[in-house]
């Protein structure tokens, strides 16, 4: 039953217009006689608030969401009660949602997605440190303002984490477009619930379109439980290696491979916006302010990314110039060839990439050693940028100070996802240096390198100058940890300084099981 615009609720608020309608509530643009502005407000079903189980959760919406004050948060300014239905008064947002603009824009430019799914993801994290879950994560609770920025509202089925009793066993609530596997079983809902559906609102904005569509909502949220995402490179190519490992960590269905909070989910979403940034030369809509958010850091990592492609495009620039002065007046009857950038590591016949995140790599340096190894260095590996590396400390005398060497692993997730890897390739600015590769099933990396846990898999004699393709004997055997494990240094070049090793980049490569 919606009530008549002009109705004065709490002596206060002045109804202008409904401007939206739920399975609980009705919204209306609103009037605030009192501070003379514009705010929305929530009213429950009268129908609803004669069950004291909807009231109740109408009732916790508000106290829930009234703690959080967040830049991407909708804030809750006031709430009542107008002839025994109860409201709640909000900021009003003016603009659109998250879901009219994928539909009215399509796929959205890459680096606005990611950007929005930071704002979004820091706006959910906020509400977790709260012990609050949101458990409706969907593009139409997600407002555009005028000025581009994301906000979150609508906690209308959120709970708080230590609170029971609300919600009869085995009930979904959210939307299934967007549904978690574990919401959708009935099972325990966490902060993680959130990132899944966040992650498949991510997949949305960069493709398009929901990765699930069947005849009801029940056929959806099964194909949530059991199907794996369509892969998002193949719909949309331009995606990078690194957005896409995010994408797939955050919708992984089993917990212990899906991020476990949102701000790990956040750690690698910036720096895939610095990626993408660099990839594309710049950034675009609500893009840019969110790179202006970052720490400082990684604000640099992306200004000296750009700096390097302008001065790489002028060199180019440059030499195409002076290629065509040469083909127009020295070599007339020669054709151009021409021919398309290709990854330092391309995939073989037969083989795919696995995807990793920057996080899922890890320095190793177990006892003797003191545990850690240039640590803040080692995401660079797999940065996608082949002008960062990560070094070892520095070593004299030919050894590793009374250690049999040090090295990195990859962890490419655990719980169901495990690979039986067929190839590691391994970058370096500087050869001359020697290491084995060991893999490791799920469970704990293994304290020392001598563990039976650890199986070698493959060798490389002398490493060289640029990028090492290692062939691993994995068989059908598959493995969470690849090590790279560092058994040798360069030989001393004469110039006193302490010998290290530099790697640039490690891809890992498994069987393509379409082939």
């Amino acid at each position: 039953m919606t009530i008549d615009s002009g109705t004065l609720l709490a002596d206060r608020y002045r109804l202008e217009a409904q401007i939206g309608s739920g399975g609980m509530s009705t919204v209306y643009r609103a009037f605030d006689t009192v501070l003379e502005r514009t705010v929305a407000i929530k009213r429950m079903h009268r129908s609803l608030a004669e069950h004291s189980e909807q009231l109740e959760r109408f009732r916790r919406e508000a106290r829930a969401v009234a703690q959080l004050n967040h830049p991407h948060i909708v804030q809750v300014i006031d709430a009542g009660e107008h002839e025994d239905t109860p409201f709640i008064v909000f900021e009003h947002v003016s603009g659109e949602t998250l879901k009219e603009r994928i539909r009215r824009a399509g796929r959205l430019p890459v680096t606005e997605a990611v950007a929005y799914a930071i704002e979004i993801a820091r706006a959910l994290g906020a509400a977790h440190e709260r012990g609050i879950v949101h458990r409706d994560v969907k593009p139409q609770n997600v407002l555009i303002n005028p000025e581009g920025v994301a906000k979150v509202t609508d906690f209308g089925i959120a709970r708080t984490l230590d609170e029971h009793g609300l919600t009869a066993d085995g009930r979904v609530l959210g939307t299934t477009d967007y549904v978690s596997p574990e919401q959708a079983m009935g099972h325990d809902v966490t902060g993680q619930s959130d990132v899944y559906s966040l992650g498949i609102v991510l997949y949305e904005m960069l493709t398009g379109e929901v990765p699930f569509v069947g005849e009801n909502q029940v056929a959806v949220a099964m194909q949530h439980v059991r199907e794996e995402l369509p892969d998002v490179q193949q719909v949309r190519p331009s995606v990078g290696s690194a957005l896409a490992a995010v994408v797939d960590r955050a919708t992984a269905k089993e917990l212990d491979v899906r991020y476990p909070s949102t701000g790990e989910l956040i750690a690698d979403l910036e720096d895939v916006l610095t990626i993408e940034t660099s990839r594309r030369g710049e950034a675009t809509g609500e893009a840019t302010a969110v790179l202006r958010s970052l720490p400082p850091q990684k604000r640099d990592r992306v200004n000296l990314r750009l700096r390097r492609r302008g001065l790489l495009a002028a060199a180019v620039l440059l030499v195409v110039a002076a290629l065509a002065v040469v083909a127009v007046n020295v070599l007339p009857e020669r054709s151009s060839r021409g021919g398309g950038q290709t990854s330092s590591t391309p995939a073989q016949p037969g083989e795919v990439a696995v995807r990793l995140t920057t996080g899922q790599a890890r320095d190793y340096d177990p006892p003797p050693g003191d545990g850690e190894e240039h640590r803040s260095e080692v995401h660079r590996v797999l940065d996608a940028d082949p002008e960062t590396t990560w070094t070892t400390e520095g070593y004299r005398g030919g050894g590793f100070g009374g250690k049999a060497g040090v090295g990195i692993h990859l962890d490419v997730g655990g719980g169901g996802r495990m690979v039986a890897a067929t190839r590691l390739d391994v970058t370096t600015p500087a050869g001359g240096w020697s290491a084995t590769v060991y893999a490791a099933p799920d469970g704990e990396v293994p304290a020392t390198v001598d563990d039976p846990a650890w199986t070698e898999v493959g060798t490389l004699p002398a490493a060289r100058t640029g990028t090492n393709e290692i062939a691993l004997t994995t068989g059908a055997t598959r493995y969470r940890y690849y090590l790279l494990w560092i058994t040798s240094l360069p030989a001393d070049d004469g110039s006193g300084e302490p010998a290290r090793v530099a790697v640039s980049a490690m891809d890992l490569f498994r069987r393509n099981p379409g082939r």
